[in-house]
């Protein structure tokens, strides 16, 4: 009998959201790859252990292009449902002016560039009705920016759907669905204890929005509840 599980490869799943939305796909009975940093022991060997097979492990520093490369080769034979980014840094609440500049490096690097070259250079992998997504957040939005602070942050991520928005106009006969997730203001160590929503809160949310807009070509800003976010 011909296997018809989908495939979701979720980059950055170690912990926090991606780690929950790995496990979110394996409840939907989804074959999961997610990706580590470095070979540290983390809740996703935790998760495969207890998959029965179905979470496989790779590393990846995705700020080494090389490494995004590595990858692709070692998928190659894998067709991908859902190509999934997850992936940010904050460095905290610095105005603009103050920051250094190795830090808004870093910070652009890491939520804006590598979350692209890993859409760019992946793509191929993913099939023609498939899904890739990226996560992105609320603060990137410029038309809800009315109380300022995250500068760094903010301005990453409306870099990484400016950016996305021209990988969609590009590709504008692709027939994949693209996606710029906002999670909501979630307790994880970059959203901070203050945060509304916990991971089991948001996450089943992305996961069900993810599925909702299967099949619809284009590219969608959205929250955790389905609704379009301004840009």
């Amino acid at each position: 009998m011909t296997d018809t599980r989908k495939t979701a490869l979720i980059v950055g799943a170690s912990r926090t959201l991606g780690l929950a939305l790995a496990a979110a796909y394996l409840r939907r009975g989804w074959d999961v790859i997610g990706t580590v940093r470095g070979s540290r022991h983390t809740g996703l060997h935790d998760l495969a252990e207890a998959s029965g097979g179905r979470l496989t492990i790779e590393s990846l520093e995705m700020t080494e292009p090389e490494q995004i490369s590595a990858l692709r080769d070692r998928l190659a034979q894998r067709t991908l449902d859902l190509l999934f980014v997850n992936a940010a840094i904050t460095r905290g609440d610095i105005p603009i002016g103050e920051v250094p500049t190795d830090m808004f490096t870093e910070v652009m690097i890491t939520n804006a560039l590598s979350p692209m070259r890993v859409v760019e250079s992946l793509r191929p992998l993913v099939a023609p009705t498939g899904t890739i997504g990226i996560m992105s957040s609320a603060q990137g939005s410029i038309a809800l920016n009315t109380e300022g602070g995250q500068d760094l942050y903010r301005a990453s991520k409306s870099a990484l759907n400016q950016l996305m928005r021209s990988y969609a106009a590009r590709n504008g006969e692709d027939t994949r669905t693209l996606l710029l997730m906002d999670p909501g203001w979630v307790r994880t160590e970059l959203g901070g204890p203050d945060a509304d929503l916990s991971v089991e809160e948001s996450i089943p949310g992305v996961a069900e929005t993810i599925e909702g807009h299967r099949g619809k070509p284009g590219l969608h800003f959205l929250d955790y509840q389905g609704q379009a976010v301004p840009w």
